[in-house]
């Protein structure tokens, strides 16, 4: 009998130890993930070419990382830029008082690459280098500050002159001055009236009859700002180069369908629409 009563003593102290720990072991991850939280949320900057081929063309876009979790030394993270999201995974290095992090996307995908930043100033700067070596830009610098996203159906684009930098033509020029004849290539521009930061195609809905007289690129920039407000990541660099130096512009997501409201959506149509037979006028402008 008494060694029946020493044995569930035994058993008893043995199961407490091990609630005891699983307690601790909660306690330490609640810590851990309490203790990076002010990291958490999106982290905005421009996607800079650092390693690239020679004569070749590009452009520097807006990147997202969006910090998810970090626990322990583990991160769970995304990136978003320029039509992609992929997923992000890694850790985070704490030595030396510095904080460092090394991530890595799948590698699935052609555009896929490693992440290496830490916070500096509250700033994340680092470097993004590619998987694949053959692509026109294998390196990548970045400089992020944290940003908030929330829709507002109220901000505007800025006032500027919105041109279409990917669909110049060139035109020959034959000029005759004091009998020499001279003869140069220039180059002509689709450019936007001011309509593209004075109408808000989301919360005024839109009639045929204010459409009619905008050129095509008119639509396609009050179309697509529409899309810009909820965040939406543009895989086109045509869309791209309108939003990416818009400082109220934070690519969140390559899916907003469900986010349109019902004047978004009318106004979209009816966009699309006229974009089909819309006219656009060329133009220089000193380039």
């Amino acid at each position: 009998m008494k060694k029946l009563f020493l044995i569930s003593i035994i058993s008893l102290c043995l199961c407490s130890c091990g609630d005891n720990k699983k307690v601790t072991d909660d306690s330490s991850i609640v810590e851990d993930s309490e203790k990076y939280k002010h990291l958490y949320g999106f982290w905005v900057g421009e996607f800079v070419a650092e390693v690239y081929k020679e004569g070749s063309t590009f452009t520097n876009n807006k990147l997202n990382i969006a910090i998810k979790s970090i626990i322990g030394k583990k991160v769970i993270a995304q990136s978003i830029v320029a039509g992609n999201k992929r997923p992000l995974t890694g850790e985070i290095d704490t030595t030396n008082n510095r904080l460092t992090f090394m991530l890595s996307e799948p590698g699935n995908d052609k555009y896929d690459g490693k992440f290496e930043f830490e916070l500096i100033d509250n700033t994340l700067t680092g470097t993004w280098t590619a998987y694949n070596q053959s692509l026109t830009v294998t390196k990548r610098t970045f400089k992020l500050e944290r940003k908030e996203f929330v829709y507002n159906a109220n901000v505007m684009l800025p006032e500027n002159q919105y041109l279409d930098q990917y669909s110049g033509q060139d035109s020959t020029i034959t000029d005759t001055i004091d009998n020499e004849t001279e003869t140069y290539v220039e180059k002509y521009y689709r450019a936007a009236s001011e309509s593209v930061y004075k109408i808000n195609s989301s919360t005024h809905k839109f009639t045929e009859e204010e459409l009619k007289n905008l050129k095509k690129l008119d639509l396609e920039i009050l179309r697509n700002t529409i899309f810009a407000r909820h965040g939406y990541t543009f895989k086109k660099k045509a869309y791209r180069q309108f939003f990416d130096d818009v400082d109220w512009y934070v690519p969140v997501t390559d899916n907003v369908d469900t986010e349109l409201t019902t004047i978004e959506k009318d106004n979209i149509k009816l966009l699309v629409r006229f974009e089909k037979y819309a006219a656009d006028n060329y133009d220089t402008f000193g380039r």
